[in-house]
């Protein structure tokens, strides 16, 4: 698959919340996640796609109520791809809140090696 191709699957994914299944089709066994920081529960930086599968288990258990989620077409340089996420969430005890980073994947040898995100 190319970058290209990976980056508008992974895009058409997120639009659907089919984070799991974009994690199991798309990353690689020893992906990185890396978050703008640390916060109650979650690491700054979390490796291995098992800890990336765990990561989204604990997120969604934390979600009272998704209203949607929105993503930009990708934009491609090379082996890096990026576009904007913009989820609408209840969190469990929290008030209803939209969520709006920029995400930047690295692709090597057909698989994302690396996801960061930007708020």
């Amino acid at each position: 698959m190319t970058v290209e191709q990976i980056a508008l699957r992974l895009a058409e994914y997120c639009r659907n919340e089919e984070f799991s299944r974009a994690q199991e089709e798309l990353f690689a066994e020893d992906a990185v996640s890396i978050e703008p920081f640390e916060t109650a529960g979650f690491e700054k930086e979390t490796r291995g796609l098992e800890a990336l599968k765990e990561k989204d288990r604990k997120f969604s258990s934390m979600v009272e109520s998704r209203y949607g989620t929105t993503v930009s077409e990708p934009l491609i340089a090379g082996n890096v791809f990026s576009f904007v996420l913009s989820m609408d969430l209840k969190m469990k005890g929290r008030d209803r809140e939209k969520f709006t980073e920029l995400c930047v994947y690295h692709v090597k040898d057909g698989k994302i090696v690396s996801e960061q995100f930007f708020m």
